[in-house]
């Protein structure tokens, strides 16, 4: 399936519309991570357990997207956008959410 932040994709057609599709994935983030965090913004630097906690979360939504469109019809997503947000008492929990349009090409 192509995903695209543009709302075409270059050498293809766009058939068919099927809607709008989205995922979302929310994702704890531990003590240990947030204890290594606050250590990164003493010192600098950037945090990896921060990172790949996002990029899980990211990897999540996307595919969650995916099974959307494909349960739709599609085989592209066009003009997806990615957004992410700290929720929860005391912003313990990362959410990553993306939208776009499916669509047959």
């Amino acid at each position: 399936m192509i995903i695209t932040t543009t709302p075409l994709i270059d050498g293809h057609q766009i058939l068919e519309y099927k809607g709008i599709v989205t995922g979302e994935a929310i994702i704890g983030a531990n003590f240990f991570k947030d204890l290594m965090a606050q250590w990164r913004d003493f010192f600098g630097g950037r945090s990896k357990a921060y990172e790949k906690v996002l990029s899980e979360a990211k990897d999540t939504a996307i595919a969650e997207m995916m099974q959307r469109a494909e349960a739709l019809g599609a085989n592209a997503i066009v003009g997806v956008f990615i957004t992410y947000n700290s929720l929860g008492e005391g912003n313990g929990m990362l959410m990553a959410t993306c939208s776009g349009t499916a669509v047959r090409i």
